[in-house]
């Protein structure tokens, strides 16, 4: 037998609205206006930052998108978070504004005016002739009506938030249509603008230099950004402590390691807007994987817990951490040998940080350590400067990854920025970054023996680069294996 299509079809699981109903939502509805004292958080850093994209890009249309909502499943999207570079220039971080756009428009021969093209409040009931004009939005757009998702503010109110001239998103593709001055896109970011601006597929090298340069100017944060990046890392130290409380509840559960996520992520998502990334709760061998956030292992009482994890405060400012943990309390002898051949060369790093050091420079000097420790041990069966060598690296098998990354608005922050700016540039009072060396000895590697096989050890910290060095961020964590022991009795009596 052959079913009609229709006949399969199921749509929305609501029952229809009658005209009766609609005519009853149309009506009686308080205004509901936005205090007139409300700016976005920092709003007097904005200008500023604006102004130093506009001055690299004289004469040019500059488009920079927030993004589009993305679809979990079936009708339910992820939850959104603008991105990064249109959050440093607006202010704006929530989930309202999806599919808003910053768009710098020239305004004489080097200046450009801000505007930011935006979905303004949903309308509620009918206008003056009786037609639609969109009335019902607001309860029967389960995407956009404010019935579904909340409230936005209007163009006024937006306006008002941001210190920005705000005009309806309708009217965005009437000036894409119009005249066109040359222009650089933040491409793949939105891909109605991608293809209104005629860039359907990989972007042009224009476009990358307006990626790279709204990275590179995000290098160096001000004290208001470092004092968010700070309060990220007290959050997140909160998160750490609430995890070491819970591990007795942890070690009971099959899936210990999820236990950990569900912790963590319940002060990330209380004290900020939620994580900064999937946080990585890896015990035993699992902590081999550089990012393991599976979490579905159960916890041994005397292996290592490595935690990767960071809060992202509601200004969409991340912190990112990593300690490894002995789930029994006490570092074993082999564990602790490991541990603090890490501490010993992530205490490298941070002593190689300063302002002139090139950015490779810490995690040469941590590598350095590490493959002198391993060849000390007899895993390593060359000398540790020959395998320091650019033509060789064979110490790697046992630690893989760079140690460290600049840190802000993402956890991998600036990653557009050209390399002479980022990684082979020079550190600068001001930068954030992470020092994270670490040892990834595998369970199935037969260059080890078998007591290091399935040891899986990252020491992470929080840095700004200070005028005379660098300062740590994250110095109410314990790093020294005494003290991890001592702060974990405590957190656990």
């Amino acid at each position: 037998m052959t079913l009609r299509q229709t006949s399969l079809a199921t749509g929305s699981h609501d029952l229809p609205v009658s005209p009766t109903l609609d005519a009853f939502m149309g009506t009686r509805w308080a205004p509901t206006p936005l205090p007139a004292d409300r700016r976005v958080p920092g709003h007097d850093r904005f200008p500023g930052r604006r102004a130093r994209l506009s001055a690299a890009f004289p004469g040019e249309r500059l488009i920079v998108p927030a993004g589009r909502l993305k679809v979990r499943c079936n009708d339910l999207d992820h939850r959104f978070r603008p991105h990064s570079a249109y959050a440093w220039l607006t202010g704006l971080t929530g989930e309202d504004q999806a599919d808003h756009v910053l768009v710098l428009e020239p305004a004489g021969p080097e200046g450009h005016e801000p505007i930011l093209y935006l979905r303004p409040r949903s309308p509620r009931g009918n206008d003056a002739s009786g037609t639609d004009a969109n009335g019902t939005e607001f309860y029967r757009d389960r995407r956009y009506g404010e019935f579904w998702v909340g409230r936005r503010p209007d163009l006024a109110e937006a306006a008002q938030l941001t210190g920005l001239r705000t005009e309806h998103l309708d009217d965005l593709g009437k000036l894409l249509d119009g005249p066109r001055p040359p222009a650089r896109v933040l491409a793949g970011t939105d891909p109605f603008v991608d293809e209104a601006t005629g860039r359907p597929g990989a972007s042009s090298h224009r476009d990358g230099e307006l990626a790279a340069v709204l990275s590179e100017l995000r290098l160096v944060k001000d004290t208001w950004e470092i004092g968010q990046l700070q309060l990220a890392v007290d959050h997140t130290v909160l998160g750490f402590q609430d995890v070491v409380r819970a591990l007795p509840a942890a070690l009971r559960h099959h899936r210990g390691e999820r236990w950990i996520e569900g912790v963590f992520d319940l002060r990330a998502r209380a004290e900020g807007n939620g994580t900064a990334y999937t946080t990585i709760a890896a015990s035993g061998a699992h902590a081999c994987v550089l990012h393991w956030i599976r979490n579905d292992g159960a916890l041994d009482p005397d292996s290592l817990l490595l935690l990767d994890a960071g809060v992202e405060t509601d200004t969409l400012y991340s912190a990112d951490i990593t300690r490894t943990l002995p789930l029994s309390g006490t570092f074993s002898p082999v564990q602790r040998q490991a541990y603090e051949l890490v501490l010993a060369a992530q205490t490298a790093g941070i002593a190689a940080l300063r302002p002139g050091a090139r950015f490779r420079d810490f995690h040469r000097a941590a590598m350095r350590v590490i493959a002198e420790g391993l060849a000390d041990w007899g895993v390593l069966r060359i000398p540790a400067e020959q395998a320091l060598a650019d033509d060789n690296g064979l110490h790697r098998r046992y630690t893989l990854c760079g140690s460290g990354h600049m840190l802000g608005l993402d956890y991998h922050d600036c990653a557009k920025a050209r390399a002479d700016r980022y990684l082979d540039g020079t550190l600068e009072p001001g930068m954030v970054l992470t020092v994270e060396p670490g040892l990834y000895l595998q369970p199935d590697d037969e260059t080890l023996p078998l007591e290091l096989r399935g040891l899986g050890i990252r020491i992470e910290d929080d840095l700004v680069i200070t005028p005379d060095g660098a300062h740590l961020m994250s110095n109410a964590l314990p790093r020294t294996p005494a003290d991890i022991e001592s702060w974990m009795a405590d957190l656990l009596r």
